[in-house]
């Protein structure tokens, strides 16, 4: 099995690690960096813009590649996936009119709204200005989010009371986004709750759901300064989240079900790949806050470090449609995974300077290295999320402690979040549920 994974992120090496796990695969990698935890499990490295769809087929076809994993958002955008398909090879990956899941958020609302599944908030979208602010003064009493209808890379969204301070400022941010080009702006009703995160593995027909996690997208400890693409996220032993319910982690499951049934009846093409539902448990019970095409990243780090069951195995059950004849286990274990990030990120970010990560101890934890090249000088930070430390054990306390242990060997002008996954922060969370279901 020769398997090729677009994309050169902390995401993409957890894959490359977990898929090398496997007896008699080949791994081939294709993006526009040299990462060095990836570089040392595959046969060869292509180097191009994962954007790029006729290069990708091209070095797909060139290596005799039978299935792709596509890691990021931007290829399923560009079609890489109809492109493949195109040529004989499968891919774990919806088509592009599927992964518009991800790529258009009035899709998705449209999408659940026709099929009668329950799990959005109150929305609108708009292709210009009129009508905004009648729909946030007098639908959404104010309390609105406004989102750009496409892909932002998780930081294009902004939240009345957060972001936002009055509903003119909304309505500002809005002209902006119309001014630089969006097509369309998605107005909601602000959710109050607690957000989390369920993976599925989908063919089109069968779907098996992963243990949920919490990302935390705040740059800093306590949830305070920017959005960034995500500084850490942990599991629990139990598959679940100490602030959730299980009826709330059976109703997003329903959902994700729901959902890859509705794109088969709407579109008559089955989704294949990774269905990745970002939750919001609300006083009343969850609701969706939108749809990912790909696995989450730094999420991908926990889920891959807990998957007990052979990648390879669920690769071709997902490509052939049978993921029911699969045994797909993870362990019962908690995750820690923190993300060291360079001084600055995510706003003005410090760029090409010499990091050390030779004092990490790999046989406690598991290292991922994100946006890092690797040079005469040694292994140098891009300005984006740098390596992502992964701490499992038999309760969460432990899985912390091993991963805050062992990210703090790191050297450079880096920082990450101490808080992630300690008692402190997911109490503060329990009592907000606790209070707002009372």
């Amino acid at each position: 099995m020769r398997i090729l994974i677009i994309g050169t992120g902390a995401r993409e090496h957890a894959l490359a690690w977990k898929l090398a796990q496997s007896l008699n695969v080949t791994l081939f990698n294709f993006g526009p960096t040299y990462n060095p935890g990836i570089g040392g499990l595959v046969e060869e490295v292509g180097r191009g813009d994962v954007a790029d769809v006729a290069s990708i087929v091209a070095y797909a076809q060139d290596q005799k590649i039978d299935i792709v994993w596509v890691g990021p958002e931007a290829p399923l955008a560009a079609g890489v996936v109809d492109a493949l398909h195109g040529v004989g090879i499968g891919c774990v990956g919806p088509t592009q009119e599927l992964a518009q899941l991800e790529s258009s958020k009035s899709f998705t609302r449209d999408l659940l709204a026709k099929h009668n599944v329950d799990a959005s908030p109150k929305y609108k979208h708009f292709s210009t200005i009129k009508g905004v602010r009648e729909f946030m003064e007098q639908d959404l009493a104010g309390e609105v989010v406004v989102k750009p209808d496409g892909l932002t890379g998780g930081k294009g969204v902004r939240v009345m009371g957060d972001q936002l301070t009055t509903v003119d400022e909304a309505i500002a941010y809005c002209e902006e986004l119309f001014a630089v080009g969006a097509e369309q702006v998605l107005l909601e009703e602000k959710m109050v709750g607690q957000e989390f995160s369920l993976m599925s593995f989908a063919d089109g027909i069968h779907i098996v759901h992963m243990p949920v996690v919490q990302d935390h997208k705040r740059a800093y400890v306590n949830d305070e300064g920017p959005n960034t693409g995500g500084m850490g996220s942990y599991t629990m032993p139990d598959h679940s989240l100490p602030f959730i319910t299980k009826a709330d982690v059976r109703r997003a499951q329903e959902i994700n079900e729901a959902t890859m049934s509705a794109l088969k009846d709407e579109y008559g093409v089955e989704y294949k790949g990774i269905l990745y539902g970002g939750f919001f448990a609300v006083k009343d019970g969850v609701r969706l806050t939108e749809y990912n095409a790909r696995f989450g990243d730094p999420e991908a780090m926990n889920l891959l470090s807990l998957l007990e069951s052979d990648l390879v195995e669920i690769t071709k059950a997902i490509v052939g449609g049978t993921l029911d004849m699969v045994d797909v286990k993870f362990s019962h274990q908690a995750s820690v995974c923190k993300y060291m990030v360079p001084e600055g990120y995510p706003d003005k970010p410090v760029k090409d300077q010499v990091i050390n990560v030779g004092f990490v101890d790999t046989t406690t934890v598991n290292m991922f290295y994100a946006s890092v090249d690797e040079t005469d000088e040694g292994l140098i930070e891009k300005g984006s999320r740098t390596v992502g430390i992964v701490g499992i054990a038999d309760t969460l306390e432990e899985a912390e402690k091993k991963a805050e242990a062992e990210i703090q060997k790191i050297e450079g002008p880096l920082f990450h979040r101490e808080d992630i996954g300690t008692a402190p922060l997911i109490e503060e969370r329990t009592v907000m549920m606790n209070d707002l279901r009372k």
